[in-house]
This record gives C-alpha cells, structure tokens and sequence, in this order.
C-alpha cells in the first residue's frame, strides 16, 4: 500500500513486514503491550482497568513522547488480525472494561476489518489517539468505534510546529474531533463508565499554560455542555530528545495546574483534572509484550 491513512498523506510504500514512512511501520499492526491499564480516566479504567493494547509507530514527533521505545523505536510485535482479535478476547476474558486501542491511527485500514467482528463481551470500543487524523479516514470507523479519546495538543499552529512537527496538527485535530462528535453524539455513562462519546484530553506542558486556556476556549466554545468531557491532564515527565529544549526539562509546577484547573472550572467543562502525582516514570507502562 501507498500510506494516505494520516494528515502527513506521505504516500510512502507499507506491506506486511516493512514500511518508509513517517511511522516507519509496515501495513499489519505492530504492538507492544495488550493488558488491563487502570491509569485512564476513571470511566475509561472502571474497576479492572481498560483492556488497552498499544500500538507502535506514530503519526507525530512530540519531542517530550514518554512512549519512546513504540514511538520512535520500532519496538513491538507484529499481529495478524486473527491475532490480534485473540488479544481482545483475552482481554475481555480478564475483566476489562473496554477495548482501548492506543496511538492506532497508522493501523486504522486493518482494525476498521478486525472490529468488523463481534466485539468480545460486547465492551465497548475505545480509540485513544493523538488526536492528528483525517475526517475522511475515521469515517471507516463509524459504528465500530464507541468512544473516542483523542488529545487536543495544540490550536497554535507554531507551537504545534516546535513540540511535535505538524504545524497542520490544529487544523487536523480541531476537524478530526468534529468528526468524532458527529459519529458519536453526547457523550452517555452508564454506572460510571464512558459508554458512547468523545473525551477531549490535554497535557498541559511546561510553560504552556495559556495554551492550555487557549485549547478549553475552543472547546467550549464549540461544544455545548453534555456534549463532550474534558480531562485536563498533569502528568507531564521530562522524558523524550529534549536537546534545545530547556523549557521542557522541568516538571510541571503546581501553580501552573492550579491556572488550569481554575481556567476549566470557570469555563464550566465537564470532566476531569490530573494530580500532579500522577507524573514520573512509575506510570509509564512496560512495554515487553505482555498479553500478545
């Protein structure tokens, strides 16, 4: 195949071992880790946790990535749709919640036919990306996907241009989460868990508060209350090729999460707000196969 799947449209050459592109990975996909992860949002994670399965290989170059080794690396196994359905399976047999598929934007032409199938223990399907997609490509997903997670990085083209190489990042991500809501609808719980809808994520970054402002004022401008939900996350780790970047190389401060929280909170978005506990690299999953 010639890769149009991202905003990136590189048109570089994938088959089932090799690929060339920005996400250098090859046209099956290519994973890292399938188990139960409880350090999403709550009405991601639930009691077990979410049956999350990364993926490698990704769209952006964000210069602070924590999932370096899948990222950048290549690490990971590559799974036949046969197998990778089996993954889900297990998953659901252990007790997920969901079916989380994280940073699966480079696969969407194969997981749009494995989610064909019967979703095993009829979980619900999350797609937890980076938020740069293309409206026209996630439209293979609809009626296959429940829940969209994707981050609102950026909405200043510059920024978006310095941190992670995509200075169209705004543009894309602003139509890709329009896409999503229209797919989906208001978001609907159900005993506390997210059983249809959008959730709009953003780190907010070192220094990077007003842009944090900046990304909840489109948010809620564009969307009505009950539409969406928000999570405005602190667990930025000063992690990644930070070279030239010395803003980068701190933690985030604890004023600066209470500028955003009050920003949220005045704003009226509903959803949820990271501690600043939850940073450092004790969170950062192992990526060693595990469940594949």
């Amino acid at each position: 195949m010639r890769c149009s799947l991202c905003p990136r449209r590189c048109g570089a050459p994938r088959d089932e071992t090799h690929g060339e592109g920005f996400c250098r990975m090859p046209s099956l996909p290519v994973c890292a880790r399938a188990a139960l992860h409880l350090w999403e949002e709550p009405c991601i994670s639930g009691k077990n946790g979410a049956g999350t399965v990364f993926f490698s290989g990704c769209t952006l170059g964000c210069v602070f990535c924590q999932n370096t080794p899948i990222s950048r690396e290549n690490f990971g196994r590559t799974m036949t749709e046969d197998e990778l359905y089996a993954a889900f399976q297990r998953l659901a047999g252990q007790g997920a919640s969901c079916i989380e598929l994280v940073t699966p934007t480079q696969f969407t032409h194969v997981l749009a036919r494995v989610l064909e199938r019967p979703v095993p223990g009829g979980l619900p399907v999350v797609w937890n990306s980076g938020g740069y997609e293309r409206p026209d490509v996630l439209k293979a997903l609809e009626g296959k996907v429940d829940v969209y997670l994707p981050d609102l990085k950026y909405v200043t083209p510059s920024i978006a241009e310095k941190y992670s190489g995509a200075a169209d990042y705004p543009e894309a991500a602003k139509a890709a989460i329009l896409e999503m809501v229209r797919q989906r609808g208001p978001v609907r719980l159900e005993d506390g868990l997210l059983k249809s809808g959008v959730l709009i994520r953003h780190l907010i970054l070192p220094g990077q508060v007003n842009e944090a402002k900046r990304v909840m004022d489109w948010v809620a401008e564009r969307f009505p209350p009950g539409t969406v939900l928000f999570s405005l996350m602190a667990q930025y780790t000063p992690a990644g090729a930070l070279d030239g970047f010395p803003e980068l190389r701190r933690p985030l401060r604890p004023s600066e999460l209470h500028a955003a929280r009050n920003y949220m909170e005045n704003l009226g978005l509903s959803g949820y707000v990271q501690e600043l506990s939850a940073s450092g690299e004790g969170f950062i999953p192992a990526f060693d196969l595990t469940g594949l």
